[in-house]
C-alpha cells in the first residue's frame, strides 16, 4: 500500500516490520517525517477494517481522507459511507442484441470511477464475436470502434459479475474484499496488501492491479466519492467495478447506465417485481458467464431480438 503522499512503504512491509512497535523507525526510513504526521501516519497504517468501524471511526476516516485528498489533488472531495439500503439486492443486465461496441460504457465508466488513466486501467472489457459464436479465444478485443456496428459481429461487454458466491472473496487472506447485503463485493483499499489472489480466482478477469502509482488529470478528477467505490487508490491495491456504489446507494444509475446510447443496459433491484431487472429476467431469455462455476453472478446477458 502507498499512501496519498508518496514515499512510503508498503502495508505488507508495515506489517512484516512490526507494526506499532516499528512505526517510528518506518517514519525515518521511509521519509515520511517531512511530508506526513505521525499521528496520520499511524492512524492510517492501523486504521480498523471498514465493517469493525464505529461510526466515530467511520467519520474520523472520512475526514481524513478528505482532507489528503485535497492537499494531494488541490480539490475539495465529498467521501461518503451511505449503507445498502435495505430489501434491495442489484442485479444487471446487458442486451446483446442491441449493444453496438461503442466502448461508451468504458469511457464513462474510466471517468466516473476515478481509473488510473496512465497507466492505463479500465474495469469494463468489450469482446468482438462473429455471429453465432462465443468462442473467447477468438474474440476480439482491440478492434477498430469507430466502425461500429460491424456487419455479422456483435459485443459483448464484461465487467465484475457481483457474484452471489463470490470466489475472489474466499481467498482474501485479509478480508479486503467483501459482498455486501445488496449484493455489491466491496474492497477496503487500506486492508488491500496486493497478494492479487482474488485476481487469480476471478473466473471473468474483472479485478485490475495497481503497479504503479495511478495518474488522473486533477481536472478529471469526480469528487463525489464512496469510501469502498471511486476514491482515489493507491500503488499495489487491486480494484473493480462496484455497480457505481457512489452512485446506486444514492439512487442512481451506474454511470455505464446512464451513458450507453443504445439502451442495452438495466439495472435495478432484484427484489423488487417490478424493477426494469425483474422484468427483463421474467421476460427474457437469459444466461449467465461460467454459471457451472456456481459464482451466481448478479449480471444477466439476453438477446432480444
Amino acid at each position: 500500500m502507498k499512501t496519498e503522499y508518496g514515499n512510503a512503504m508498503s502495508r505488507r512491509t508495515f506489517l512484516k516490520a512490526g507494526g506499532i512497535a516499528s512505526a517510528s523507525l518506518a517514519l525515518g526510513g521511509c521519509g515520511l517525517g517531512e511530508k506526513l504526521l505521525p499521528g496520520d501516519f499511524l492512524k492510517e497504517f492501523v486504521q480498523s477494517h471498514f465493517k469493525e468501524m464505529r461510526p466515530d471511526e467511520i467519520k474520523e476516516v472520512k475526514q481524513r481522507l478528505q482532507k489528503q485528498y485535497q492537499k494531494k489533488y488541490g480539490r475539495e472531495f465529498i467521501l461518503g459511507t451511505e449503507p445498502p439500503f435495505p430489501d434491495v439486492l442489484f442485479a444487471y443486465g446487458l442486451d446483446l442484441s442491441r449493444c453496438i461496441g461503442c466502448r461508451r460504457c468504458v469511457y464513462a465508466c474510466v471517468q466516473e470511477n476515478n481509473q488510473s488513466r496512465r497507466p492505463q486501467i479500465q474495469w469494463i472489457r468489450v469482446l468482438r464475436f462473429k455471429k453465432g459464436t462465443m468462442n473467447f479465444e477468438e474474440s476480439e478485443h482491440y478492434y477498430e470502434a469507430g466502425m461500429v456496428p460491424k456487419e455479422g459481429y456483435y459485443t459483448m461487454p464484461i465487467q465484475c459479475q457481483n457474484c452471489e458466491n463470490p470466489p475472489c472473496v474466499k481467498v482474501c487472506p485479509t478480508k479486503a474484499t467483501w459482498k455486501e447485503p445488496d449484493g455489491i463485493v466491496v474492497i477496503d483499499y487500506n486492508w488491500c496488501i496486493g497478494c492479487r489472489y482474488c485476481m487469480a480466482a476471478c473466473p471473468y478477469w474483472a479485478r485490475r492491479f495497481n503497479f504503479a502509482e495511478p495518474e488522473i488529470p486533477t481536472e478529471e478528477l469526480n469528487t463525489n466519492l464512496h469510501y469502498l467505490g471511486n476514491r482515489p487508490r493507491m500503488r499495489g491495491v487491486v480494484e473493480k467495478c462496484t455497480f457505481c456504489v457512489q452512485r446506486t446507494r444514492r439512487g442512481r444509475y451506474p454511470a455505464c447506465v446512464e451513458v450507453c446510447p443504445v439502451g442495452a443496459r438495466k439495472f435495478g433491484n432484484i427484489l423488487d417485481p417490478a424493477s426494469e431487472i425483474s422484468l427483463v429476467l421474467e421476460n427474457q431469455r437469459v444466461f449467465r458467464l461460467k454459471e457451472d462455476l456456481d459464482t451466481q453472478p448478479k449480471f444477466y446477458y439476453f438477446f432480444s431480438i
